[in-house]
């Protein structure tokens, strides 16, 4: 499993190449500061659309300029896919809209939400060779109970007789080891390290010496989790949940 560190990591710029350097990237195209030195440094990178962040602000945007900006980075060979353009908490039409006006010669990936019918995920899963799951409506934060019912419906249906998901998948802000270390993904993405970096409340008495260093101890835990290889449904694994869900 691969994880994708993402956010504008902020602070000194001499501690971007020292955090990503030999790490996994995603780079925003609502925040692309980093992008440049991420590309020199990363093992690879992952470009994302900006649409959650367009969504919290409200921002509408022109997305034939993230279709150049993809075909402008798409050819770096450190850069392994591109999030197609999606509309949070928007309509079926509206999202496979955007799909069929993705160039076809960009490396995409298409954006199913959970509270999406799980009838366009399957529909995704065969046409794809990777979809990405993003967190949405009363399932927008990841981890919390209702989330796992949802996930749990989502995963007994994406996934064959033997737990094999039926494509690769991509856990947009999954990267918590709770979620990695029971769900199959092979790719996973998070903004925690550069995001909670200053947050020294978070390692108590032990606080590492510079905010770098936190990025990374932050970071390092997450990358601990690999993750399995199939989806079991257990009654045991269901326990850490609110309730068996009905689909």
């Amino acid at each position: 499993m691969i994880h994708y560190h993402g956010g504008s990591f902020g602070g000194p710029r001499i501690e971007v190449p020292r955090f990503y350097s030999g790490r996994h990237a995603l780079v925003s195209w609502a925040d692309p500061e980093d992008l440049p030195v991420v590309a020199d440094v990363a093992s690879s990178f992952v470009l994302d659309n900006g649409a959650f962040s367009a969504w919290t602000r409200g921002i509408e945007v022109d997305w034939q300029d993230y279709h150049e900006w993809v075909g402008q980075w798409s050819r770096h060979p450190g850069c392994d896919w591109a999030i197609i353009p999606d509309v949070i908490d928007g309509t079926v039409e509206e999202n496979d809209s955007l799909i069929e006006q993705w160039p076809t010669h960009l490396p995409g990936v298409p954006v199913w939400h959970l509270d999406e019918p799980i009838e366009r995920l399957l529909r995704l899963s065969d046409e794809w060779p990777r979809v990405a799951l993003g967190s949405s409506g009363k399932w927008a934060t990841p981890g919390c109970p209702i989330w796992w019912d949802r996930m749990t419906c989502v995963l007994n249906r994406v996934t064959d007789d033997a737990g094999r998901p039926k494509t690769k998948l991509h856990g947009l802000r999954m990267m918590a080891p709770a979620i990695t270390s029971v769900i199959p993904f092979s790719s996973v993405d998070s903004s925690n390290a550069a995001r909670h970096a200053a947050d020294t409340y978070r390692f108590g008495q032990y606080v590492p010496p510079t905010r770098v260093q936190c990025a990374e101890v932050i970071a390092s835990r997450m990358e601990a989790s690999n993750g399995p290889g199939v989806w079991a449904d257990r009654p045991e694994q269901l326990t850490l949940f609110s309730e068996v869900p009905s689909c």
